[in-house]
């Protein structure tokens, strides 16, 4: 049991959001939980893995073609 386990608190702040974000992902099961008693918990690896899966990575950007002026 390596993994750390964080509130819903503690991943908003990891996040940068609020609270309300982490709480309809696990509503909506995107990220995995796990329920002791009434408390919910993310582990960390899971929210580094949401992270990862939802990075979008910048495209090459094209060369500027310039239009022939028109006399």
């Amino acid at each position: 049991m390596k993994d750390r386990y964080l509130s819903v608190a503690q991943v908003a702040e990891l996040l940068g959001t609020t609270p309300r974000f982490p709480r309809r992902l696990v509503a909506e099961r995107r990220i995995t939980f796990v329920k002791v008693g009434r408390h919910i918990r993310i582990p960390e690896s899971a929210v580094k893995d949401f992270i990862k899966a939802n990075t979008v990575e910048p495209v090459a950007a094209r060369p500027v073609r310039r239009l022939k002026a028109v006399a």
